[in-house]
């Protein structure tokens, strides 16, 4: 309340300076009286920091005192920035001050001196908590060093070691001493008037809480497992969500007994100071026992549902009670730093107290390391061991072996007396072994309600929403990691108030603020716009009389304008200055026009492509010898699907700058040729008749204009004839050339017109010379007395010179 109070006081006096309520450039009374108690508070911490005498306390309280008065001068100078800069704005519209001897109106010069009055008077507030905020950050900073040294120091620290013999006699006393102490307390606190009145009075509300815990601790499993079977009857039977459901309630409804258990012993009184700490701590302790447990037990159950395929029900059944062991280390620990601090006992006692539970933590580690030690080779003999998520089973064995590092260098530790390095090093590693436990229990909890609600049930678990959703739980649980490991809370706190005033990128505060804000409107006008796109391409362009093409351009084009204005709102909303990236982005317009020229040139391409519409989305066209129809028109590329029902992607710029030939452009009407050939001798008459009948009569053929019969010449083989004739829809022209070709030879043969083939004759030249090289040849292998081969029987061996090949006509 004190901080909003001067906040509201600085903000006050900054709104007044701003409507010229002073004359002159120095602060109100109010502010200069706030900004001496700052100076007070800012030179006292100086001091304290030089003499670096004040305990952790003393110096976390005056640390609070400094962030306060930072806050309120970080608020202070960022007010009154638009009226700043209208006044800036007025003064530059003046012009500028006429120099030398040159005098302006006085009129102007009575205008501007008031202007230049009222920003002096705005900028003095501002420039003072400027600087003040940065002595208060450097405070800050000096402090927290101090302490984090200080730290590091008792973390570092040698102690007596704890198998010292010697400190075993002393440590036992001051704990019997403790006890003793503990339930003398009590005793006393039985036999006091006072506390027995007490009683008296509260015995009702005492007695209901009694009975209140003990029906939860006795029933509170029981009814948890009932209300399950009412959550069940909603839906979802089988998905595993309400066992999680009913899981919670299991440790949920037992810790409110343990609470409410407390809080009866505690209305009797009869605990004195030591019982009322140790009182304090028990709900915590329970929460520990009841979390650990329910740990698990979830690790049970995934064990049964075979999400933990490497181990056998046995080896989760151990692992279970290592957790519940765990958990009492845990809380002997916490009792431990509680025995220290209401007792006040010596170093040599806290280490021989503490190394037990020490070694028994460190033990357990070891033991719940080697529980997949046997199966690790089972693992690499499986083939399938690969396919089973390799990412978790990496961090299972990067866990195995800091677990073994940690379970051997603890008691070591320990041993040489560094207890406080120990403790700091094996009780955390504890707890972040179970925190991840747990996150990866409530991820997959998230996915089965996922999965369950989408309908994909288990399938959602390896879905891109499992892993965004671990991802997040991985940055939410780091802070609570940094808290483990020794980070204070005024850590974390100094860093989230570090980063909420954003950090610099070439000259633009990028903060988490505007950021969210950006992405938040991007969001918000990608969605317009996508839903834009989808009510034209659905609902009011199919009633137009435009083309297909047309309002497939029409919608991209929309999409582009969209996001593009969507982009310049959300910059404009969240408050990004882009004026001085102005030259950073001329270099990188320079290096884009090299690098990704072609990228570009494809880009502007689509645009052409878009506006000029020279092809469109259904066009059948013919590219660089790929021919097909156009499925999509995107930035840089466009879709061509072939007859042969592949895609080929073609670059905007090829279609811009190359050859294409569009069979569909602005209507379907197309040309087929049918070519046909007939034997020489035929009515060349009757056969133009002929065809011209079968192309008037094709349903697809155009009457206007009409279709014609051409004789072409003739041919080798034949005489030619084309049936040349316009389509009304040209995608049909090979179903039409088929049906024609059909229709003739159907005609051809009830005329008796004969459709050549090509013959060919083959003429042997100089035949005699070629029998007379044949008997040569014999008679060189064959011996003299046997008789010469005839020579219509003889082999004869040809080559390519000694054959004649001329064509022949047979009709």
């Amino acid at each position: 309340m004190l901080r909003q109070v001067r906040l509201f006081l600085v903000l006050f006096s900054l709104c007044l300076a701003g409507l010229g309520g002073v004359a002159n450039a120095r602060l109100t009374d109010r502010q200069s009286e706030y900004y001496q108690g700052w100076l007070k508070s800012a030179d006292r911490a100086e001091a304290v920091i030089e003499v670096n005498r004040a305990s952790n306390a003393a110096l976390e309280n005056l640390r609070s005192e400094i962030v306060g008065y930072r806050e309120d001068f970080n608020q202070a100078r960022g007010a009154n920035t638009e009226r700043i800069q209208t006044l800036e704005s007025q003064i530059k519209a003046l012009g500028a001050k006429p120099e030398g001897d040159a005098s302006e109106p006085e009129d102007i010069a009575k205008l501007r001196k008031h202007l230049e009055e009222q920003l002096n008077d705005l900028r003095v507030p501002r420039i003072i908590s400027e600087e003040a905020y940065s002595r208060a950050n450097g405070l800050i900073s000096e402090i927290d060093q101090i302490i984090r040294d200080r730290q590091k120091k008792e973390l570092l620290e040698k102690g007596p070691s704890p198998i010292n013999p010697v400190y075993w006699r002393p440590a036992w006393v001051d704990v019997k001493e403790a006890a003793h102490s503990l339930t003398n307390e009590i005793v006393e606190n039985l036999r006091s008037d006072v506390v027995r009145e007490r009683i008296r009075e509260r015995g009702l509300g005492i007695f209901a809480l009694l009975v209140l815990s003990a029906i939860l601790l006795i029933y509170g499993k029981y009814w948890s497992e009932r209300g399950g079977d009412y959550l069940r009857r909603l839906g979802g039977s089988g998905t595993g969500v309400w066992t999680f459901v009913i899981s919670l309630l299991r440790i949920i409804l037992p810790w409110v007994g343990v609470s409410a258990a407390v809080m009866a012993i505690s209305l009797t009184g009869v605990v004195g100071l030591r019982g009322a700490l140790l009182l304090e701590n028990i709900p915590f302790w329970a929460a520990i026992v009841f979390f650990y447990d329910w740990i698990g037990r979830q690790i049970f159950l995934m064990g049964a549902a075979h999400d933990f395929k490497r181990l056998s029900a046995a080896k989760i059944t151990e692992l279970r009670i290592y957790i519940d062991l765990l958990a009492v280390m845990l809380i002997l620990h916490e009792l431990a730093d509680l025995f220290e601090q209401i007792e006040n006992i010596s170093d040599a006692t806290r280490a021989v107290v503490s190394f037990p539970v020490i070694v028994a933590t460190a033990l357990l580690l070891l033991r719940v390391r080697h529980i997949r030690a046997n199966d690790i080779q089972q693992d690499q003999n499986d083939p399938n061991a690969s396919t089973r998520g390799a990412g978790f089973s990496q961090l299972v064995e990067f866990l195995r072996r800091a677990l073994f590092l940690l379970g051997i260098t603890t008691p070591i530790l320990a041993v040489f007396g560094f207890t406080n390095a120990a403790e700091a090093i094996v009780f955390p590693a504890v707890r972040t072994l179970v925190l991840i436990a747990g996150l990866v229990i409530f991820q997959r909890f998230i996915s089965l309600v996922y999965g369950w609600v989408t309908g994909q049930g288990e399938a959602a678990r390896d879905s891109l929403f499992a892993v965004l959703v671990g991802f997040a739980l991985a940055i939410l649980a780091l802070p609570i990691l940094a808290i483990y490991w020794g980070a204070r809370e005024t850590d974390l706190l100094e860093v989230w108030s570090r980063l909420l005033l954003g950090f610099d990128v070439g000259g633009v505060t990028i903060s988490p603020s505007n950021f969210l804000t950006f992405v938040a409107i991007f969001a918000i006008g990608y969605t317009l716009t996508r839903l834009l796109q989808s009510g034209l391409r659905n609902s009011l362009l199919p009633k137009t009389s435009i083309d297909p093409g047309g309002q497939n351009a029409i919608v991209a084009g929309s999409g582009y304008v969209g996001v593009f204005l969507a982009a310049l709102v959300a910059i404009m909303v969240a408050g990004f200055d882009l004026s001085s990236l102005a030259i950073v982005a001329g270099a990188l317009s320079v290096g884009i026009g090299f690098g990704l020229q072609t990228i570009v040139s494809n880009f502007v391409s689509g645009i052409i492509l878009l506006v000029e519409r020279p092809i469109s989305k259904g066009d059948w066209i013919d590219v660089n010898g790929m021919m097909g129809y156009v499925r999509d028109i995107s930035v840089r590329s466009t879709r061509i699907e072939t007859f042969d029902r592949t895609d080929v992607i073609v670059p905007n710029s090829d279609l811009i700058s190359g050859v294409v030939t569009n069979y569909t452009r602005g209507n379907t009407i197309g040309r087929v040729i049918v070519p046909v050939g007939v034997a020489y001798g035929t009515d060349t008459r009757r056969v133009e008749a002929i065809l011209g009948e079968i192309a008037n009569g094709h349903p697809m053929v155009l009457a206007n204009p009409a279709p014609s019969v051409v004789f072409q010449g003739f041919g080798a083989d034949s005489l030619d004839f084309e049936i040349r004739a316009i389509l009304r829809d040209v995608n049909w022209v090979l179903s039409v050339k088929s049906d024609m070709n059909h229709e003739i030879n159907r005609r051809f043969v009830e005329e008796g017109i004969e459709i050549p083939f090509a013959q060919r004759d083959l003429w042997l030249r100089n035949p005699e010379a070629l029998h007379a090289a044949s008997s040569s040849s014999t008679d060189k292998v064959k011996p003299p007395q046997a008789p010469p081969a005839k020579p219509s029987s003889d082999p004869v061996a040809m080559t390519e010179s000694d054959l004649d090949v001329d064509g022949g006509d047979e009709m």
